[in-house]
C-alpha cells in the first residue's frame, strides 16, 4: 500500500470515517494526521460549486463559472483534442474554485432518444464516447485535480433510476456499455469513477463484484477511487467489499458505524478497509497538492472565447437547399422564436451552471453582418398555443427575404431524473413553422436541444442548423455559422430516426417498474438501422459543410488504413473521416458496421492530404461469452471509410487471423440477432441470449414496502398514510406544473416520487437514519401509530448520538 505507514497510525474509527462524506460535497478530514477534506463538485460542462455552504442539501445555484457546450454538443465536433481543451479549461477553473474532484464527464450510451439526461452524454457509439471522454479527462487532470467518469454503468434511463434493474447480456454489456469506460480508464487514466444508481442483472452496481472487481480492478487494472452517486449506496458493507471507497453525501457516521461493527464481528477483514482507505488517500493527497490557495480567479473572457470556439466546431448543418446558407450579404432577415431571445444553451439538474457571461442572439447581430429587420417570439416557451404570437410573427416574416426560426426543447422537457414523453418538437412551435411557411418559404430553422427529435415538418424549411446546447457563447457561434464566418464541421454523434417507433428499444424503454430489458442487445443506434436496413432521417456521423470533399486512394496494411482526402470546393473546411469495420463471417452475429476510428482534418480549398487511421486493440475484437474473454474471429473484414455511417466513400478488405475460440451461440435459436432485426425480440429468444430466465418486471404489490421500494409505490401501500402521501405528492406535482412552476414540479418527481425509501436516509445528511426509516415504513405499511412512536424514539436516540459525537469532537 502507498500510505501503509499513515494508515497504521489511524484508529479503526478514523479509517471508517473516511469512507463517507463530511457533508454534501466534502470528504471527511482527520486533522491530527494532516488529512484534509477535499471538495467535489458537479462539472460535466462547467463547474457547479454551490454558493451556499456545503452542508446545505439540494440543487443550489453555483458560483459563476464558464458554461461550455454540453457533452452531447461537443461530441458532434468529433475532435478529441477539442474535448481535451475543454477539459484543460475546466481543470483550471476547478483549481481556481478549490474543487478537487470534478464530477464528469458522463459516458453512458444513448440507448434511447428519450433518456432525459442524453444532453449530458456523448454518443450512441462507445468508441466515439470513450475517445472524447479520454480527452476531457486528460485535460482536467493536467491541472492535478481529478475527473470522475460517470455513471458506471448501464444507467440509460432516468425514470426509477435508483431502483431499476437493468437486464443485459454479458457481450452487450462489454461491447456497448463498458467500452467507453474502458477507454476512459486506460487512455484517460481517470483518478475517480462514479458508480450508478441502478442494479445490473439483479445487483446494485456499487455492490456488483463482477463489475467492480472482475472487470474494473482486475481486467482494466484500475487503481483509483470509486464514489457513489449521491444517495446511491444501498448496502454499505457490500459496497465496501466490492471496492467502493467513498459514499456520498454524508450519513453523519451511520454507515461508518456499520463498517466498524462488521469488522469487530469478523464479518469484514480490516485489510479490505485499509485498501479502500489507501486508494482514497491517494485521491486526497494527489488532488490537494494541485490546489493553489493563492489563485482565486481565471480569465473569464478568454474562457468565454474558448467556449465559443468549441460551440462553433460542434454545430451541425443538416439541410441547405438552394445554398440558402451562408446568408448572402444584404439579405433582410426576420428573427422569430423564443429561443432567439432566451437561448436554450445548457441542460438542467445537477449540471446546471451559473454562467460568467451569456451571449444573446439579438445583441450579436451587428458584429455578425446579418441584417435583422426585427424579432418576434412567435410561441410561448412551454407549449401553450398563442395565435396572436403566430400572427405577429407572420407579419414580420412577410417583410423578410429569409426567416431565422429558433425552435427546440425547453429546460423542463430535458432534465435529470425524468425521461422525455416523446421525440416531438412542441406542437405550438410546429404550428408557427407551418404558418410562416405560407407567407415566406425561405426558412432557416435553428434547433436547440440535447438529443434527437422527429422532424415531419422538415420539408417546410430550406436550411436546418442544429446547435444542440452550445453553452454560454452558443448564440454568437450560431450567427458566425449562419453568416459564413465559420464553415460548419459538426457531425451527428447519434442517429436521427424518422419516428420514435423505428428505434430498436422503443418497446422496452423505459423500464416502468422493477426491470428494464435490453432485448435489442448490441444493436443500438446505427448498428441497428444499418444492419436491419431501416431508413433514417439523418444517419450517424452526418453533417454538411459549405465546401465538398473527395475521398480516394485507399490503402490497407496490418497497422491501419490510409487514403487521400481532397477539398474540392471553394472554401477551407474541416472534414471528419470515419473508419467502419464489418466482419464478413456469419458464424457470430455482429452489426454490419462498427465505428473503429476517426479523424478530423482541416483542408484548404483545392488542397489534398494523405490521411492515416490506425487499427488498435478494439478494431477486430468481440467478447466471447463462452470463453469469457475478448477474441478475434478468423475472417475477412470489410474496411469502410466514410463521411457518415450511410455515406461510405471507400472500401477494401483484409483477412485477419483470429484466436479460433469456441463459438458462443446456437445460431438457430437467435434468429433476430443474426439478422439484426431486433425491434421485437421474444421473451424466449432474449432468455436464450442471456442464458437464464428473466426476473419478474413488475413490482410485488402483495408484500409490505421496504427500503428499496420507491415512494411512488405508496399508491398501493397497505397503510392509508402511505396512499395519502402518494396522492398528495402527485397532486402537488400537477398543481405546480399547471401554474408554471415546472422546474419545481420536476424536482418533486426526481427527488421524491422516484426516490427509494432508503434514499430518505442516504440523501438527508443524517437528519433521518435507517432506524427512523423503519418507523416510516411501519406507518406506510399500515401501523401508523406504532411507526410514529418508533420514529420519534429513534430520532431522540439519534440526537443523543450527535450530541456525544459533537462533544468528543470539541475536546
Amino acid at each position: 500500500m502507498k500510505y501503509g505507514e499513515l494508515i497504521a497510525e489511524m484508529t479503526l474509527e478514523e479509517k471508517a470515517s473516511l469512507m463517507s462524506g463530511k457533508d454534501f460535497w466534502q470528504t471527511q478530514d482527520i486533522e491530527r494526521l494532516g488529512i484534509n477534506s477535499i471538495f467535489l463538485a458537479d462539472g460535466p460542462h462547467g463547474i457547479r460549486r454551490q454558493a451556499v455552504a456545503s452542508n446545505k442539501m439540494g440543487l443550489n445555484q453555483g458560483v459563476p463559472a464558464t458554461c461550455y457546450p454540453t457533452a452531447a454538443t461537443v461530441a458532434n465536433s468529433w475532435n478529441a483534442e477539442l474535448g481535451e481543451k475543454v477539459g484543460e479549461y475546466l481543470g483550471e477553473e476547478a483549481v481556481s474554485q478549490k474543487v478537487h474532484v470534478l464530477l464528469g464527464p458522463g459516458v453512458n450510451m444513448k440507448r434511447n432518444p428519450l433518456c432525459g439526461r442524453n444532453f449530458e452524454y456523448f454518443s450512441e457509439d462507445p468508441y466515439l464516447a470513450g475517445k472524447m471522454a479520454a480527452g476531457y479527462i486528460r485535460g482536467i487532470q493536467a491541472h492535478g485535480v481529478s475527473a470522475c467518469v460517470k455513471h458506471f454503468a448501464v444507467n440509460n434511463q432516468e425514470e426509477k433510476r435508483m431502483t431499476i434493474d437493468t437486464i443485459v447480456d454479458e457481450r452487450t454489456l462489454r461491447e456497448i456499455y463498458l467500452t467507453a469506460f474502458e477507454i476512459a480508464v486506460k487512455e484517460g487514466n481517470t483518478k475517480s469513477i462514479m458508480s450508478s444508481y441502478n442494479k445490473l442483472n439483479g445487483t446494485y452496481t456499487n455492490e456488483n463484484k463482477h463489475l467492480m472487481q472482475d472487470i474494473l480492478r482486475r481486467e482494466w487494472g484500475y487503481t483509483g477511487t470509486v464514489i457513489t452517486d449521491w444517495g446511491g449506496s444501498n448496502d454499505r458493507l457490500q459496497g465496501l467489499l466490492a471496492g467502493n471507497e467513498l459514499e456520498m453525501p454524508t450519513t453523519s457516521g451511520e454507515t461508518d458505524r456499520e463498517i466498524i461493527a462488521a469488522i469487530k464481528k469478523g464479518e469484514i477483514d480490516e485489510a479490505i478497509l485499509d485498501e479502500s482507505v489507501d486508494r482514497l488517500l491517494d485521491l486526497v493527497f494527489s488532488t490537494e497538492s494541485a490546489i493553489d490557495r493563492s489563485k482565486t480567479e481565471f480569465d473569464m473572457e478568454k474562457h468565454h472565447r474558448v467556449s465559443q470556439k468549441v460551440a462553433e466546431e460542434s454545430i451541425v448543418l443538416l439541410k441547405n437547399d438552394d445554398d440558402i446558407l451562408p446568408l448572402k450579404f444584404g439579405k433582410k432577415v426576420a428573427v422569430i422564436g423564443d429561443f432567439a431571445q432566451n437561448a436554450r444553451y445548457q441542460g438542467a439538474g445537477s449540471s446546471l451552471v451559473n454562467p460568467t457571461i451569456l451571449d444573446h442572439t439579438m445583441d450579436s447581430f451587428e458584429e455578425s453582418g446579418i441584417l435583422s429587420i426585427g424579432y418576434e417570439p412567435g410561441f410561448e416557451r412551454y407549449g401553450k398555443r398563442n395565435q396572436q404570437m403566430i400572427d405577429r410573427a407572420c407579419i414580420l416574416a412577410k417583410k423578410a427575404d429569409v426567416v431565422l426560426l429558433y425552435i427546440g426543447l425547453d429546460e423542463v422537457t430535458e432534465a435529470e431524473g425524468l425521461d422525455r414523453k416523446d421525440m416531438k418538437i412542441p406542437e405550438n412551435q410546429v404550428d408557427l413553422l407551418h404558418a410562416i411557411h405560407e407567407v415566406n418559404p425561405n426558412i432557416i430553422a435553428i434547433i436547440s436541444c440535447g438529443s434527437a427529435v422527429e422532424m415531419p415538418w422538415i420539408d417546410k424549411v430550406k436550411g436546418l442548423l442544429h446547435s444542440y446546447l452550445g453553452g454560454q457563447a452558443g448564440a454568437r457561434a450560431i450567427l458566425r455559422v449562419l453568416s459564413g464566418d465559420v464553415n460548419p464541421s459538426g457531425k451527428l454523434a447519434e442517429t436521427y430516426p424518422l419516428k420514435y417507433e423505428d428505434t430498436p428499444s422503443y418497446r422496452h424503454f423505459p423500464g416502468r417498474e422493477a426491470t428494464v430489458e435490453y432485448r435489442e442487445g448490441l444493436f443500438i443506434g446505427y448498428r441497428y438501422y444499418d444492419t436491419a436496413d431501416i431508413n433514417v432521417l439523418f444517419p450517424f456521423g452526418y453533417g454538411l459543410s459549405y465546401t465538398t470533399f473527395e475521398y480516394s486512394d485507399i490503402n490497407i496494411d496490418r497497422q491501419g488504413v490510409s487514403f487521400r482526402l481532397t477539398n474540392t470546393g471553394s472554401k477551407a473546411g474541416m472534414e471528419v473521416a470515419q473508419l467502419y469495420v464489418g466482419c464478413r463471417s456469419d458464424k457470430i452475429f455482429r452489426p454490419s458496421k462498427e465505428l473503429k476510428g476517426f479523424t478530423k482534418v482541416l483542408i484548404n480549398a483545392g488542397e489534398s492530404k494523405t490521411i492515416q487511421i490506425p487499427f488498435d486493440d478494439k478494431t477486430f475484437r468481440y467478447f466471447n461469452v463462452a470463453t469469457n474473454q475478448w477474441e478475434k474471429e478468423s475472417a475477412e473484414y470489410k474496411i469502410m471509410i466514410g463521411s457518415s455511417s450511410a455515406d461510405i466513400r471507400l472500401t477494401d478488405t483484409i483477412y485477419i487471423e483470429g484466436t479460433d475460440a469456441q463459438l458462443p451461440y446456437d445460431k438457430e435459436k437467435l434468429h433476430s440477432y443474426y439478422t439484426g432485426k431486433v425491434n421485437n425480440v421474444s421473451k424466449d429468444e432474449f432468455e436464450q441470449l442471456i442464458g437464464r430466465e428473466l426476473p419478474d418486471p413488475s413490482w410485488d404489490r402483495d408484500k409490505p414496502l421496504g427500503y428499496n421500494d420507491t415512494i411512488a409505490q405508496c399508491q398501493y401501500a397497505k397503510g392509508l398514510f402511505g396512499r395519502i402521501a402518494y396522492h398528495t405528492i402527485v397532486f402537488t406535482h400537477h398543481f405546480l406544473w399547471k401554474i408554471g412552476k415546472r422546474s419545481t414540479a420536476n424536482i418533486i418527481m426526481m427527488s421524491i416520487l422516484n426516490l427509494p425509501f432508503r434514499g430518505i436516509a442516504r440523501m438527508t445528511g443524517g437528519i433521518v437514519n435507517m432506524p427512523m426509516l423503519d418507523g416510516i415504513l411501519m406507518m406506510v405499511n399500515g401501523h401508523f401509530f406504532k411507526g410514529l412512536w418508533h420514529t420519534v424514539k429513534e430520532k431522540v436516540k439519534l440526537q443523543k448520538i450527535h450530541k456525544v459525537v459533537k462533544t468528543k469532537g470539541s475536546q
